[in-house]
């Protein structure tokens, strides 16, 4: 059980796990979990890591349909710009491998913010905490477990 789930859990939150076997040749998640579960790209959603100006690290959640807009995250969270953060920071903050990286059971909280794309589905697919396995669940039951901010982040 990856930290994720164990954070769900223990709050009896409502979700659904879904698997597939990864494919240890793929370098783009997102699409493979598009791809094997069949999904619509728009539901499924990567989690990013990036980091400000002043070194503070956070999460965006955002479609893998399209890209993080960068200076509307930056934005959003009040500071003047953002640059992805490297992945050696971004593993060692979240407890999570790149490509498994789960906004949800970080080992450091981190200020997040979800796409308000998310809004419009009833559920939505984010990384588990492991590749190859998703989590669905509600925006807001993410959020709520992120203590996240929606705003426009993502761009197509």
């Amino acid at each position: 059980m990856t930290p994720a789930i164990a954070l769900l859990k223990k709050a009896h939150a409502e979700y659904r796990l879904h698997s597939y076997s990864h494919a240890p040749t793929a370098t783009a998640y997102g699409l493979e979990t598009v791809q094997k579960l069949g999904l619509d790209p728009a539901q499924v959603f990567k989690t990013l890591l990036v980091t400000s100006e002043k070194g503070e690290l956070l999460v965006a959640v955002v479609p893998v349909a399209g890209n993080l807009d960068l200076k509307a995250l930056a934005q959003a969270a009040a500071v003047k710009k953002v640059e992805m953060a490297d992945p050696h920071a971004a593993q060692r903050s979240s407890g999570y491998l790149l490509g498994g990286i789960s906004p949800l059971g970080q080992k450091k909280r981190l200020r997040t913010f979800i796409d308000d794309s998310a809004r419009q589905f009833s559920s939505l697919f984010v990384s588990a905490g492991r590749r190859g396995l998703e989590v669905e669940l509600s925006a807001e039951v993410l959020a709520q477990h992120t203590q996240a901010h929606f705003a426009a982040i993502g761009r197509a």
